[in-house]
C-alpha cells in the first residue's frame, strides 16, 4: 500500500467535508486549501443515490453515466475530484512512461452523516455504460508518437492498469481512483526503434550477402567456361595452321604420328680425267 498516496486522499477528504455542510445537494464546488497545497484542485459534489442511479453526474473532467449503485448502499453519496497539477510527479509515477497530464481522480464516500469522525468510503457497481474521463489537450514530448498514447489508472496501493484511449482525449473506466495519459519514455522509444532497425538491416545485409556470393558463383562459371572455350579455339586454330598429324594408338594412349618420307639417296658420279 502506497501510504504517502492514502494520506494524501484521507487529508483531501477532510478539507472536503469540512465546508459540505454549507453547500446544497446536487450542486459542485471548490474546496479552499492551505497555501502549501498550491497547484492542487479539489471540489465535491453530495448526492441522493436515487437521483445518481437515475441521471449519474458530471465531475469537471469525469462522466459518470446513470445504473450507478454504491456499495454498499447509502441514502447521501458525495463525490470528492482531485486535480493534482504539478504535484501529480511527487505521489505517481509509471515506470518506463512518461505522464503528459496532470493526475485526476474521484472518490466516493457516504455522505448520511458529514460531521462523522470516520468517513466510510464506497465501492462502485456499474450496470450500464462506463464511465469516461474527458482530458484537455495535451503536448506529446519530442519524439513520441499519437500510436503509443495510453490510458492509465491507479488502482489500490501500486497496482497499475493500461488502456488504450476510447476517443481522442477520452478514457473510460468501470471504478473510481486517479487516472492520467503516458507514454513511453522518449529514450527507450529511441532505443526499441534502433534495435529495431538494426535487425532490419542485419536481415538486409545477410540476404544482399548471399546474393552476392550467388552472383559471383556464376560469374564464376561463366568466366570458366568462356576462358576454357577460347582456350579450345586457340588450340583448334594453330592445330589448323600447322601440319596435320595421324593418330595412332600405343598401348592404352592416343599419340599423334606423322607420315614417313624417306630421303631417296643420290648417286655421286666421278669423272676420270
Amino acid at each position: 500500500m502506497n501510504t504517502s498516496r492514502d494520506s494524501l486522499d484521507v487529508l483531501l477528504q477532510e478539507y472536503a467535508y469540512k465546508s459540505l455542510a454549507q453547500h446544497r445537494t446536487g450542486i459542485l464546488y471548490n474546496v479552499t486549501l492551505p497555501s502549501n497545497f498550491s497547484g492542487i484542485e479539489v471540489s465535491a459534489l453530495t448526492l441522493r443515490s436515487g437521483s445518481f442511479w437515475t441521471k449519474g453526474a458530471n465531475i469537471s473532467e469525469f462522466r459518470l453515466p446513470s445504473r450507478i449503485i454504491p456499495q454498499p448502499f447509502v441514502k447521501r453519496m458525495s463525490v470528492v475530484y482531485q486535480n493534482l497539477g504539478n504535484w501529480s510527479s511527487t505521489y505517481y509515477n509509471v515506470p518506463g512512461y512518461t505522464m503528459v497530464t496532470p493526475v485526476i481522480g474521484f472518490m466516493v464516500y457516504n455522505a448520511t452523516n458529514v460531521s462523522a469522525y470516520s468517513i466510510m468510503k464506497l465501492n462502485l457497481t456499474l450496470m450500464g455504460e462506463p464511465i469516461s474521463v474527458h482530458f484537455p489537450q495535451f503536448i506529446l514530448p519530442q519524439g513520441s508518437n499519437s500510436t503509443s498514447i495510453k490510458c492509465v489508472r491507479f488502482g489500490e496501493g501500486a497496482s497499475l492498469e493500461f488502456s488504450d484511449m476510447a476517443l481522442n482525449n477520452v478514457c473510460s473506466t468501470r471504478d473510481q481512483g486517479h487516472f492520467s495519459v503516458v507514454v513511453p519514455e522518449v529514450e527507450k522509444q529511441k532505443a526499441k526503434r534502433s534495435k529495431e532497425r538494426l535487425w532490419k538491416w542485419l536481415v538486409i545485409g545477410f540476404a544482399l550477402g548471399f546474393a552476392a556470393l550467388v552472383l559471383i558463383g556464376l560469374v564464376g562459371v561463366i568466366v570458366y567456361k568462356f576462358v576454357k572455350m577460347k582456350r579450345n579455339e586457340e588450340m583448334e586454330r594453330k592445330a589448323d595452321e600447322g601440319e596435320s598429324f595421324e593418330n595412332v594408338w600405343i598401348g592404352m594412349s592416343r599419340m599423334p604420328s606423322a607420315t614417313v618420307t624417306r630421303t631417296q639417296p643420290v648417286l655421286e658420279h666421278n669423272e676420270v680425267p
